[in-house]
């Protein structure tokens, strides 16, 4: 099995990044599942039915979110109906969404996870417990579990990693924006990378407008955080290969910046 990542999009020029390379990326890797993290795809803050739906008509097979499900109150009930997009799974269960699907390729079947860290986010559920307990829900079905884990800090994820190694196929960290150079295959097979980064505006920070940002900084002040949505682009993804037995056989970091586009390392 193949899964193509993207990671997180982060408002119009995320969308148009997403919409320019992804017929590009699957002729190159030719994914049976491309899965794509979408908390910032409307204006950085949230994601609309619009946005998801105009995601699946560009091949897009399912959708991850984040700490910022919930900014667009147009999804509240969207989350609920039968579709291909999970929340956090380690928010209170009455939250609406799910935290896991499982979804499926031929005869085939790939169980989805999302969960989001604790360390400097909002205060919901122990994402490590509720791994197990999907974990041990999902195995019933498939050897392929992918984790997208959303989460601050490099330790968080890392721990992460290594508790659910050897347990699920993948564990891919989101959130943070910025691409990790350690993409690897833990001891127990499961396919590990800190941050896969972000998909959205080059020449700002975290895909925000660099100048609010440096204000904030050299004031202390609070500012509203602006997303570019005309400028140069960046992609940020991972492409992971999985044996029969639900193992990571490959796991490749994709990074696409600015006007000089680079795929594959």
């Amino acid at each position: 099995m193949r899964i193509l990542f993207i990671g997180d999009i982060v408002g119009s020029i995320g969308r148009d990044m997403l919409a320019e390379y992804l017929p590009q990326l699957k002729l190159k890797y030719h994914p049976n599942f491309t899965i794509v993290n979408g908390e910032n795809a409307a204006h950085g803050r949230g994601i609309t039915e619009k946005i998801y739906k105009s995601f699946m008509t560009q091949g897009v097979d399912f959708v991850t979110l984040g700490n910022h499900t919930y900014g667009q109150r147009e999804v509240y009930d969207f989350l609920d109906e039968d579709i291909k997009m999970i929340r956090p799974a380690n928010y209170p269960a009455e939250a609406p969404g799910a935290g896991m699907k499982i979804v499926r390729f031929n005869q085939d079947k790939l169980a989805v996870i999302n969960l989001q860290g604790r360390a400097f986010m909002p205060t919901i559920d122990c994402p490590f417990k509720k791994a197990d307990e999907l974990i041990a829900e999902a195995r019933k079905e498939t050897p392929y579990i992918f984790v997208d884990f959303h989460a601050e800090t490099t330790s968080e994820k890392g721990a992460m990693g290594y508790y659910l190694d050897g347990r699920v196929s993948a564990v891919v960290g989101t959130h943070t924006h910025i691409q990790t150079a350690d993409e690897r295959v833990l001891p127990q097979g499961t396919g590990f990378i800190t941050d896969v980064g972000m998909t959205g505006y080059y020449d700002g920070i975290l895909g925000i407008n660099k100048d609010e940002v440096i204000h904030r900084f050299l004031t202390s002040m609070p500012v509203k955080h602006i997303v570019n949505e005309q400028g140069r682009g960046t992609l940020s993804g991972v492409f992971i290969e999985l044996t029969k037995e639900g193992k990571t056989k490959k796991i490749e970091r994709i990074l696409i910046n600015g006007d000089h586009p680079f795929i594959g390392h």
